[in-house]
This record gives structure tokens, sequence and C-alpha cells, in this order.
């Protein structure tokens, strides 16, 4: 075949058929029948000797020769582009066309497999297209994205562009762990440690700007976000809400400038979230005045500690206050760790948690106390106060309450690890979406198709899209509402305890998704480490047990909301009463008969939010119902609230995704520009159809929606995907996350 292969390349009559024959070959699916028509046709040209010793069906050409003609095709066609070899043989040769003409049909059609491209790396990554002017007001929506504290998140904008937070791979873990320290160190240089610390330390009393910066740090390297937030938010921010004004004046602003590298410990390896029973101890020795801090066990060892490993000097240890005969339950005590050369403190034994999934630059440990001593004062006593003489006294007399308040004030934690997992998603989504613009395959002879171009790809990124700038602006109200708690002592913070658990929860398992979903989206470009993709999927899954486990706290959710069931049954009248029944009648009537009560337009926000709604009274009310029937039944409370876990979890995410489509309303409600609300009016369709979609089976078996009806919803949801498409890009430039933060080649 070598030698037949030279005669081609050599002979010029042969040279019009030779695109014919590299592609009849490449394609690899000539019959037996199109290779005998086709010697028939070929042997009576100018060449046939040389051209009909291709088409021997005991003797193809082997790789290296196939490879070799590819080569010399392209070399002496380069300059026609991407034509079919029928077009490129007639080209070269227009006395060639009868034959050629002949031979193509004898072949066979030519598909998209025997276009012959000028350039495929060329095609496969082109450069990142302008997208143009927006159809909007882009400036009105960046500000509406960045909310109150913009100038905040410009700030950390142009801070983490710089060229010493440029990222950096294939790291050893005490290399990362020693990058990230560094750049914690900027950061408090920056005075952004010291931003939600009290006025009196030298900090901005600026809650909102703290939680603004950790948002967009989340757009950087989440393990600085983590170093970031346990350090400034958990350490300092436990001293800060748990302390009084000697904690303040000894601790704060060496926590704020990152003078002293603190940790929070909490977690217990045998309890986990479960913080009431932790069993490490703080017992009160009067005669010294000293609490002795104490592991009993080895599962009482403070675990997966952040700082500890490494860098941590100070520590705010939970254990159990215990004094003479007394346990007052799980208080806060501020221990130190390490001396000044680093080394364990006398009594402290340190061990690394070692290398894990993600987050390496997070100095994770494990920390045992073997009867620690420190003095009376290191008690963190906003809410206890314990005397030298041993006697204790707190405003909160019932120690359940005053445990629940004690970490109440501990609930930013979750609001802003909530926010974080919205922001990943976003990184993930700007990568994708960008990308998607960009990329090309597959399509007709001589061209390809944009990825986002396809409905497919439409329909694997832009309804995420919409559900995260939902949860984005949700997050944004969530915090709005936690920062008003901090500043009035007589809100009640149950009700954001509750929101804020259940947002935490679906907004990090959203998170989750949409990462894995943008990472196929960009198929192997995605699995690169420079394109970002796998340190986020790592870093990020985390978050879904970070501040609690997302079920234990969908469930917390679930709970808040049985509360407010019952209470709004307390005193009822009988007018009322009577109401309620009439609902429960004109609910099993609609379950019973279907078409009936079932909502008829599914495109319109009114009835998008009349289904929302109808799934979380009805997913409530049967939850109640489902326990007091097994409480009735003589099961204990606790047992009954188990045995319905599967619709807990069902309650609290219809009620979150209701809370959700409101937030986002009341935000497309904002907009001054009529461009502008309209585009976030489908946005916010887009989210509540997919939301409806996905769990059409219950709208369809509690006659919401009939069968048509379903339909409509995905023929509603194809077309919104669709609509959306030519905004992608702009939708996700809108979330401002420059191109040094985010870095990934594929999306520069």
């Amino acid at each position: 075949m070598s030698s037949s292969l030279d005669d081609a390349i050599h002979d010029p009559a042969a040279q019009p058929f030779l695109p014919l024959l590299f592609a009849a070959w490449d394609d690899g699916d000539l019959t037996t029948k199109e290779l005998a028509d086709l010697r028939s046709i070929l042997a009576a040209t100018e060449a046939g000797d040389v051209l009909v010793a291709w088409l021997d069906a005991n003797d193809p050409p082997d790789a290296p020769a196939l490879a070799h003609l590819g080569q010399h095709v392209h070399e002496q066609f380069d300059e026609v582009g991407l034509r079919t070899p029928i077009e490129l043989g007639t080209d070269y040769s227009p006395m060639a066309a009868s034959p050629l003409a002949e031979a193509d049909l004898a072949a066979g059609p030519f598909g998209p497999a025997r276009a012959l491209p000028k350039n495929a790396s060329a095609i496969t990554l082109s450069p990142l297209p302008d997208p143009g002017p927006s159809a909007f007001d882009n400036d009105e929506l960046a500000a509406l994205l960045d909310g109150p504290h913009r100038d905040t998140k410009q700030r950390m904008r142009s801070i983490l562009s710089q060229p010493r937070f440029q990222y950096q791979y294939d790291l050893s873990s005490d290399e990362y762990r020693e990058l990230v320290l560094g750049w914690a160190r900027t950061l408090a240089d920056e005075g952004i440690g010291l931003l939600g610390m009290p006025e009196s330390v030298g900090g901005a009393d600026n809650t909102g700007a703290f939680i603004a910066a950790f948002q967009t740090i989340a757009h950087h390297d989440l393990s600085l976000l983590t170093k970031f937030g346990v350090q400034f938010g958990l350490y300092g921010g436990a001293i800060m809400r748990l302390g009084t004004a000697p904690h303040h004046a000894a601790y704060l602003h060496d926590a704020g400038t990152l003078a002293t590298p603190g940790c929070f410990a909490m977690t217990e390896t045998g309890h986990g979230s479960n913080v009431a029973d932790l069993e490490t101890t703080a017992t009160f020795d009067s005669s010294l005045d000293e609490l002795v801090i104490n592991t009993p066990n080895d599962l009482a060892r403070k675990d997966y500690i952040g700082n500890a490993a490494a860098h941590g000097r100070s520590a705010v240890v939970f254990a159990r206050l215990l004094v003479e005969e007394a346990d007052y339950g799980v208080h806060a005590v501020v221990v130190p760790i390490r001396g000044a050369s680093g080394r364990p403190m006398p009594g402290v034994r340190i061990e690394d948690d070692g290398h894990k999934a993600g987050l390496n630059g997070v100095d994770n440990g494990r920390i045992w106390f073997d009867k620690v001593r420190v003095p009376r004062a290191n008690l963190l006593d906003r809410f206890a106060q314990l005397g030298a003489d041993g006697s204790y006294t707190s405003e909160i007399n019932s120690s359940s309450k005053r445990f629940f308040t004690t970490l109440g004030t501990l609930v930013g934690g979750r609001v802003s690890v909530g926010t974080a997992g919205v922001s990943a998603a976003e990184t993930a989504l700007a990568i994708a979406v960008r990308y998607g613009t960009r990329r090309r395959q597959f399509g007709g002879p001589g061209q390809e198709i944009t990825l986002l171009d396809y409905p497919s790809h439409q329909r694997r990124l832009l309804p995420r899209l919409a559900t995260t700038y939902a949860y984005h602006f949700a997050f944004a109200e969530l915090v709005e509402s936690y920062i008003e708690s901090e500043r009035d002592p007589a809100i009640d913070r149950r009700e954001i305890e509750g929101r804020a658990a259940g947002l935490k929860a679906y907004g990090t398992w959203h998170a989750m998704d949409t990462i894995q979903a943008a990472r196929e989206a960009c198929g192997g470009q995605g699995y690169l480490s420079v394109n970002r993709f796998g340190s986020l999927r790592s870093d990020a899954d985390v978050f879904t047990t970070y501040e609690g486990d997302n079920t234990v706290l969908s469930q917390l959710l679930a709970k808040s909301l049985l509360t407010g069931y019952r209470s709004s049954f307390e005193d009822i009248s009988p007018t009322r009463m009577a109401r309620y029944i009439s609902q429960r009648i004109g609910a099993a009537i609609t379950e019973a008969v279907p078409g009936v009560g079932a909502i008829g337009n599914v495109t319109s926000s009114t009835s998008h939010r009349e289904l929302l709604v109808r799934r979380d009274h009805h997913s409530t009310e049967t939850l109640a119902l489902r326990i007091k029937a097994r409480i009735d039944a003589g099961n204990d409370p606790a047992e009954a609230f188990v045995a319905v876990q599967p619709h807990t979890l069902h309650a609290a995410r219809s009620h979150v995704e209701l809370l959700v489509f409101d937030a986002m309303h009341r935000a497309v409600s904002s907009c001054q520009d009529e461009r502008l609300s309209s585009l976030m009016a489908d946005v916010l369709s887009l989210y509540a159809l997919a939301a409806i979609e996905r769990d059409a089976a219950w709208f369809l078996r509690h006659g919401s929606l009939t069968a048509n009806g379903a339909k409509d919803v995905t023929r509603a949801v194809n077309q919104l995907t669709s609509d959306l498409r030519p905004h992608a890009r702009h939708l996700v430039d809108a979330f401002g996350i420059t191109d040094e933060m985010l870095a990934a080649p594929i999306a520069l």
C-alpha cells in the first residue's frame, strides 16, 4: 500500500480524487458493493490503476498510510477551508467533475464525518466571542446583584485580582497551606478581617460588609474562603457574640488582624452536629479560680478544626461547664493551644487530620485537652456569668433556651456558607456559559454548531442559571434580615434561624448539582485542573455538611414550620375552624377528581406562585397530620417525627422553593429598566417552572396539574431556555467575577 500511496500522491491525474479516497476510508462505513462500484468508475479514469489500488476490500490502507494521505490532502487544499471531498476535487480539476460525481453517488452521500476540516484545533476552541450590547441595563443588573454592599464587593474584586492572588497548582498540602495563610494575611492587612468587629477594637462594625467580602472571596479560592471564615467569622465572631467587653478588648483586635490565628473548637468526633451532647468538660476549680479543660475519652476529641493542624494559637472551645455537682451545659471558653514558638501548650495534643477530598489549603486538625487550666475570666459570659465563689447566674433561666440562644448567635455561619455556595455555582456557570459560546462541534458538512445553541445544552445550564439567580436574591434578603436581627435584640430570631437552615441546605445542594452539570457541559476541558471545576467540586462539597448537615438542617426547618402550624391553631375561633375544614374538603376533592382545581394556564407568574403555595401548604399540613396520627396511636413524639422523615424533607424543600420564588419576585419588582424587568421576569419563570417540572409527579398526584398541563410546563421550560440563550453571556458576566478571579482558560 505504501508504494501505491506514493504513486497516487505524485500522479497529477489522481489528485482530484484523493479527497474522495481519504474520506471514503476515513469514514469507515463503505459496503463491499460501494467499493466495487467505486473501483468500476475510477478504473476508467486516466489514473485508474493508481486509484483502484486504494479500493481493495482485502487490502485496505493501514492507519499510517491513511494519516499520510490525510496530511497530504490538507496541505494541498488548505486554502479552500472547510469543504466536502467532492467540492475539493472539483475545485482542483473541473474536468474531473463528472467521474467524481459518479463516484460520489456510488459511495453514498457524504455526511458530516466526511467533511474535511481545515484546522480542527482552531475550530474546537475559537476566541471568546464579544457578546455585543445587551438588551437591558447591565449596570442596573450588576448593582441589583451586588446589593447594598457593592463598594465592598468591588474592593474585594480589586484585591483578589492582584497578581499575588494568582492560582497555583500541583502544590503540596504544606505549600498550599502557606499560600492560603499568606493570602489571608494580605486580606487582614487590607482591613477586611476587621470589617465585622466593633469600632472599640478598630473594626468597622459592619456585618453586611463582612458577609459581602466573604461572598466575593467564594468566587476565588475556597480554601482561602474557609481560612477567612474560620479566623474572622467563627473564632473572632464567637468571641464577639458570646463574650463581653473585657474579652473584646483582650482578643478581638488580634483576631481581626490575624496577629493571633484562632480556631473554633466545637465539633467532636463522637457527636458531630449534636452539640448538646458534647463531652469535653470545663470544670471550675474555685481554689485557683480556674477552669480545667479536659477531653474525657477519644471520641470527645475536637475534630476537623480549621487552623488547628499548623497555624492556630488560640481556640474557642465548647465544653460542658461543671461547677461542683452541677452541669450547666455547653459554654464557650478561650483556650491557648500553642505558644510563641508554635509548639502545643502543656496538656494540649494536636494531630493533623491529613489530606482531604478538598480544601487542602486549610489545616484541619484534632485537639485533645489533658486537664488544661485557664483563668475563669476566659469563660465567654455574655449569657451566663460564673463568680469566683462558684455562683452561676444567667438572665436565661432555662438551660435549653440558654443553649439555643448561644447557638443562635452563630447562625451567621449558615448564612455565610449559603451565600458562598451560591457564589461557587455562579463561578461554575460563568465558566461553562462562556465556554459554551465559543466551543463548536458537530453540525452539517463544513460547519459546527456553538454548544450553547444546542437545546440540550441550554436545558443543561440555563434552568440552573435561573435557579442560581433566584437563590442569590433569597440569600440577599436573608443577609439583610440577619443584620437587622443583630441590631435589634427584640426581633424574634427563630424564623430567621429556620430560613437560614433551609436556604443553606437547599442552596448548597443546588451549588453541587450546578458545578457537576457545568463540568459535564465543558467535556474534557472541564476535567483539567486549570479550568477549576475539579477544585470547585471538591472544595464546595463540604458546604453540604459545614455549619450543619443539610439533611439535619432540612428537618430543623420542618420543625420550625410545624411550630408555626401549631401556633396558627391556638385559640382558633369557630369561624376560622370552619374555614379550615372547608379548605380541607376542597383539597380532598382536588386530589380525588383529576382536573378539578388544576391550574390551567401555566405560563403566568401568578399560576407559578399558586402551584408553589399549594404544594407548600399541603406538604406542611399533611406532615403535621401524619405526626399527629402517630402520636394519637401512642408513639413517642420524637419517634413519630423520625418515622415521617421523607415527608419532612419534602415539606422543607417545598417551603424553601416558595421562599426563593418570593424573594426573586421582589427583586424583579424593584427593577427600574423595563427591559431588565421583563428579562428578570423570564428568569423567574424559568426558575419556577423548572422547580415544578422536577416535582411534576406531586402536582399530578394531587390534582394541581393535568397531564396536558404537565406537558405545557415542559414546553414552557424549553421555550424559556431558548429565549434566554441570547442573554446568557450577559447574565453570567453580571456576577462581576473578574477574569483574574475566574482564571479558567476556557472562559477567557
